[in-house]
């Protein structure tokens, strides 16, 4: 099958483009809302782009034509946000805070996640994912026709359970990739676990 992106709608390149970059890691994004209650909602448009400064990037377009997707907005507002690498076991979870509700209600409420505080920072972090990377605003980019927001964001700091820690002589930090059990994204309504965990040496 030979597909000519030039002979596409804005949905069916989508479409494609989601069936076809997999598997996607999910950046589980937890923001402020104006208000004082949190936001939270997944992004599978979503990646580590630079180590100097240390720097993340997540893609959010807008719920409709006009309004802003309220983690957008509260990046753009507010600047902080921490970003969780869910485990297959939040499937539910993660799938649930996709839905579209008004500005101000708290997905987090909903799904009755318990928070606790990130030291040093003013947003706190969901108890139960394994990870939680606190970010700040380095940059916020506007692309293509919607448009669509590009957002770079600063690693502040990164909260790791102590559980899924290897311990090592060299000074790097290894997890427990089983343990983290990390969930990705596939197209259409699917997503992926691990599975079979691959070794190859790079080559010198």
């Amino acid at each position: 099958m030979f597909i000519d992106f030039k002979t596409l709608s804005v949905g069916q390149c989508y479409g494609t483009m989601v069936q076809t970059i997999v598997p996607r890691p999910i950046a589980w994004v937890l923001t402020a809302n104006g208000d004082g209650s949190h936001n939270l909602a997944p992004y599978s448009f979503f990646t580590g782009i630079c180590s100097d400064p240390p720097l993340l990037m997540i893609s959010a377009g807008k719920k409709d034509a006009k309004e802003e997707k309220d983690t957008r907005l509260n990046i753009r507002e507010r600047k902080d946000f921490v970003v969780h690498i869910p485990s297959t076991r939040h499937l539910a979870s993660v799938n649930a805070s996709a839905a579209t509700l008004a500005h101000g209600e708290s997905e987090v409420d909903l799904a009755k996640l318990d928070l606790t505080s990130i030291e040093g920072f003013e947003l706190p972090r969901i108890v139960d994912c394994d990870i939680a990377i606190a970010c700040s605003l380095y940059r916020l980019d506007e692309i293509g026709n919607t448009p669509q927001a590009v957002i770079y964001g600063e690693i502040q700091s990164v909260t790791i359970d102590d559980d899924i820690v290897v311990p090592q002589d060299n000074g790097r930090l290894h997890l427990d990739a089983k343990k983290m059990d990390p969930l990705s994204r596939l197209g259409g309504s699917f997503y992926g676990g691990l599975g079979d965990i691959l070794a190859a040496n790079r080559p010198k």
